[in-house]
C-alpha cells in the first residue's frame, strides 16, 4: 500500500490494529515498514457477489475493487478502537448470513477494511 502520510498509515494499522512490525527500511527516497498480517487468503468474488456482500454488510455498493478483511475476537469493540484511532465507520456490526459480526471502516490510505468476528 502506498500512503501518503505514512507515520498515520503505520500508526493505525501498526498500534491500532495490532499488525506486528516484522521490518522497516529508509532509503534516500522514503521509507516502508513491512507488518505481519497473518495467514491471508484471497477472496475472488464476481460483481453480484460484491453488491451482495455490500449489501449485507453496508446496506449498498461501496466497496472497490479491494478489500481487506479481518478477523477480531470482539467487532464491536474493535470497530470502536479503530475509529477511535482514525478509521473513517463506514458501517457498524451486522449479522451476515454466514454468521459473522462483520462491521466496514475506510482506514489510513483509503483502505477498506471488513472487521469480522466469527460467531460460531
Amino acid at each position: 500500500m502506498t500512503a501518503s502520510d505514512y507515520e498515520e498509515a503505520v500508526r493505525f494499522y501498526r498500534d491500532a490494529l495490532g499488525l506486528p512490525e516484522r521490518a522497516a527500511f529508509s532509503s534516500p527516497d522514503g521509507r516502508v515498514t513491512i507488518l505481519e498480517a497473518g495467514r491471508a487468503t484471497l477472496e475472488i468474488a464476481d460483481p453480484g457477489q460484491a453488491d451482495f456482500i455490500d449489501e449485507v454488510e453496508v446496506g449498498r455498493r461501496v466497496a472497490g475493487h479491494i478489500r481487506v478483511a479481518f478477523e477480531v475476537d470482539d467487532s464491536t469493540s474493535a470497530t470502536r478502537e479503530l475509529t477511535e484511532a482514525g478509521a473513517t465507520l463506514i458501517a457498524e456490526p451486522v449479522r451476515t448470513p454466514w454468521n459473522s459480526l462483520n462491521s466496514r471502516l475506510e482506514g489510513p490510505a483509503g483502505l477498506q477494511l471488513t472487521l469480522f468476528e466469527e460467531l460460531s
